[in-house]
């Protein structure tokens, strides 16, 4: 076996680490839990680490790449990366990862850094957790706690807050420890302490009564989060019976969703150099040069290796991009390997898919930060995805092209209608206007004669007013004398 060692730095463009971490200092996991007592918390104070990778498949670069994404990570969640190392395998060790060998010399990097944490490339069992922290003597997370922690951090709303800590519990639970005779601690019956008549029996140890708790707390979050996702359905289908189309902008971490939902409807929203600074949805309203209404709704980054626990917690806010009528799929042009990225977000985007037993949306490709990206790299892309959208969202190059591609995209409404609607009908005119097509407008003696395009719901309203339509028709489906065919 064969090692590598690099050292981890940050991409250009990111804040100040100091700054960052007086802003986003962590004082601890997240998996903290207030009110189970006598369990191993795994305080963490994530402030000097060392990184550790194991290089399985792929190239070089790419488990380079992997580290340094790594290290942004360890930035983001407010530690300081001192040293990062990959060891070459076909295979993670079962027992401690990266080898028994390697273990002595990752000891020794640790200590020559003076670090307190070492952050591994992967997830670790709870045996791999427990093996390194007892030769190393210092704490060791995995990728999944970390992304964990800064979703905890950057958490906002009560869906969100709510959808991470579930993520949490989820990972924590098979990983408690207790602390030396605790584990073996029974308490049978009622009487304190179980000392004394009622007192003998089995009862049950203290880590599975912490055990029992959080699955209790998970099961309290899982109908929280399932409340919350039928209103965010019923909004949905509000939209949905207004006739409104949906797009959901995806894409890996960073790549610069929000600052183009900015960009398309002035929306204001958060825009930051830091992994995972949206984690709840924005929706915004926005208008087709035609004057077609839709949403944009701007969702949580993907990045790889995304833990199960986190697409499981979050698949009530996953499911506005896989019941979008369109999904534009950002790529951050600048990025060394733009391809691993759309790879990373078409996996996520298959799994959401198979959890909807449906298939997804149509996919818009933007090459996002063309600004920064160089002209050979765009060169590559433009190869690659002839069929992508190339942007700047920082200059606004190219957004009058996308907003062209989205109109082009959107699903029209079924049915072309011609209409004459009394000057009475004004609320019916302002309908149209807001959730159908218009196609011609004129104003007559008679009243607004209009010929628009209109789904079924709103077709229903104002086929009484069709030319040489009826309202007795079946409304299943517009009349062809109605819908002008």
């Amino acid at each position: 076996m064969t090692e590598a060692h690099t050292h981890a730095t940050p991409s250009t463009g990111e804040l100040d680490l100091e700054e960052r971490s007086s802003l986003r200092r962590v004082r601890g996991l997240s998996t903290e839990l207030t009110d189970v007592t006598e369990v191993e918390y795994r305080r963490l104070q994530l402030e000097r680490v060392v990184l550790v990778g194991v290089w399985t498949e792929g190239s070089a670069e790419q488990a380079e790449a992997s580290l340094a994404e790594l290290a942004r990570l360890a930035e983001t969640a407010g530690s300081d990366v001192l040293d990062g190392l990959v060891q070459r395998r076909s295979t993670p060790d079962p027992a401690t990862f990266i080898g028994s060998g390697k273990v002595d010399e990752l000891g020794l990097a640790v200590q020559a850094a003076e670090a307190d944490t070492v952050i591994c490339d992967g997830e670790l069992s709870p045996g791999q957790l427990r093996q390194l922290e007892e030769r190393l003597k210092v704490k060791v997370i995995d990728r999944t706690a970390l992304i964990l922690d800064i979703f905890a951090q950057h958490a906002r709303s009560r869906d969100g807050k709510a959808q991470v800590e579930l993520a949490q519990l989820s990972y924590l639970l098979p990983r408690l420890r207790g602390w030396g005779e605790a584990l073996s601690r029974q308490v049978g019956g009622r009487a304190a302490g179980g000392v004394g008549i009622g007192g003998r029996g089995p009862g049950e140890t203290k880590i599975e009564l912490d055990r029992r708790r959080i699955r209790a707390r998970m099961s309290k979050l899982r109908r929280e989060i399932g409340a919350m996702r039928q209103v965010r359905e019923t909004q949905r289908g509000n939209r949905r019976r207004n006739e409104v189309p949906s797009v959901a902008i995806v894409g890996y971490t960073n790549a610069g969703k929000s600052s183009l939902l900015n960009q398309l409807t002035d929306a204001g929203v958060l825009v930051e150099d830091a992994l995972f600074a949206t984690l709840d949805p924005t929706t915004r309203k926005s208008e087709t040069s035609d004057g077609r209404a839709y949403t944009l709704t701007d969702t949580v980054g993907f990045v790889r290796h995304l833990p199960h626990q986190l697409i499981e917690a979050f698949r009530s806010t996953l499911e506005e991009a896989a019941q979008a009528d369109l999904l534009v799929h950002v790529v951050d042009g600048s990025d060394p390997l733009p391809a691993d990225q759309i790879a990373a977000v078409r996996e996520v985007l298959v799994e959401i898919g198979e959890q909807q037993d449906d298939a997804m949306p149509q996919e818009l490709l933007v090459i996002n930060k063309t600004d920064a990206a160089g002209d050979l790299a765009l060169a590559r892309l433009r190869h690659s995805q002839p069929d992508a959208v190339f942007v700047s969202a920082h200059n606004g190059a190219g957004i009058d092209k996308l907003r062209r591609r989205i109109a082009e995209l959107l699903p029209h409404p079924e049915y072309e209608v011609d209409l004459l609607l009394p000057y009475t009908e004004g609320a019916l005119v302002a309908r149209l206007h807001d959730d159908g097509e218009i196609l011609a407008e004129e104003h007559t003696g008679d009243g607004t004669r209009i010929r628009a395009r209109v789904g079924p719901e709103l077709g229903t309203a104002v086929l009484p007013y069709a030319v040489g339509g009826s309202a007795a028709h079946d409304t299943a489906g517009l009349p062809a004398t109605a819908a002008g065919r």
